[in-house]
């Protein structure tokens, strides 16, 4: 039985983006700790090795509680395989001397241009170009919900690290870019070269189209519903590639069915995937499946950062980006 720690990496079974021989993680915990790859169904009881683990790097899906924490015997550090961290009770870790930890800007650059890349394909109206285009049609049928993008306002919930590249990208296009975050640190407007709004109703009202870049908080779930979005421009657009849970679904594709939004550009969605052909067939709807932080580059940059942190909490070192 080896003497060394043990890290356990904890995936949800039908999880794709990882292997079992941890190849990109395994170097820097070489010598540190014995390292093994656990796949759990979703609400399956975790298994006796995962609750005697030194640190547990989690990706998407298994729920780390507060039963499930006080059943941890010696775990130093969860390290939250993303940014997004509310799969796990932070309290209760704290309380039990755990921290919590996150890979807060490893997708900057991909979800960034995701949002932007939503925007552009709804303003641009290129899914409706190409299906016209493949029923051999050459009629330009959408050509009146064409914009131009120097006329408009792009409007960003949250000017975290993804907020502030996609207003960087948005300025890039020529969009007036404005923002409200009431965190943001006072000046950021000008450091950035964008105009701050003191509300999010202010936002909403003048935007064309709204960006979420928060992260999901008691404070932010359910943030945008009816009546945020009957505040938004008739004829505008929302774009999600945050958490799901901050946009209430069934008020947006109301609106797109009603037509008082344009459309809506989601790749994160409220009770994620889509549930019903009904959903699914929601008119002016782009949806790609969480999927806006995938890149090569991104998965190797998050999963070598995992590894860096939990190689640090085995050792006793002091970890980074701890969020409880």
């Amino acid at each position: 039985m080896s003497a060394l720690p043990l890290v356990v990496i904890l995936c949800p079974k039908e999880f794709r983006f990882t292997d079992h021989t941890a190849t990109i993680e395994a170097p820097f915990l070489a010598g540190v700790a014995e390292l093994k790859t656990v796949w759990l169904e979703f609400n399956a009881p975790f298994p006796d090795e995962v609750l005697g683990a030194a640190a547990i790097i989690l990706w998407h899906g298994p729920l780390v509680d507060a039963g499930v924490v006080a059943r941890l015997r010696h775990c130093r550090a969860i390290i939250r395989n993303g940014v997004g961290f509310d799969s796990v009770d932070t309290v209760a870790a704290a309380k039990a001397g755990i921290a919590v930890c996150n890979v807060p800007d490893y997708g900057t650059e991909e979800v960034a241009d995701h949002a932007l890349a939503l925007t552009l394909a709804l303003y641009r109206q290129l899914f409706p170009l190409d299906a016209e285009a493949k029923r051999l049609g050459w009629k330009i049928d959408v050509a009146a919900k064409m914009r131009r993008l120097r006329t408009q306002t792009f409007g960003i919930v949250g000017l975290g690290r993804i907020g502030t590249a996609a207003a960087l990208r948005a300025k890039a296009f020529g969009f007036r870019v404005a923002f409200f975050d009431p965190y943001a640190p006072t000046g950021t407007h000008k450091a950035v070269g964008i105009e701050r709004v003191g509300s999010l109703g202010e936002l909403l009202k003048i935007s064309d189209t709204i960006s979420i870049h928060c992260p999901l908080s008691a404070e932010t779930r359910g943030m945008i519903g009816e009546s945020e979005i009957a505040r938004m421009k008739p004829g505008s657009f929302l774009v999600n590639t945050a958490r799901g849970d901050i946009v209430q679904k069934a008020p947006v594709f109301a609106a797109l069915r009603s037509g008082h939004l344009a459309g809506a550009g989601l790749d994160v969605v409220e009770a994620e995937p889509l549930r019903t052909a009904g959903e699914a067939a929601t008119p002016n709807l782009i949806v790609t499946c969480h999927a806006a932080f995938c890149s090569p580059e991104g998965m190797v940059e998050m999963r070598s950062t995992s590894a860096k942190i939990a190689r640090a909490a085995v050792l006793g070192e002091q970890v980074w980006n701890r969020v409880n």
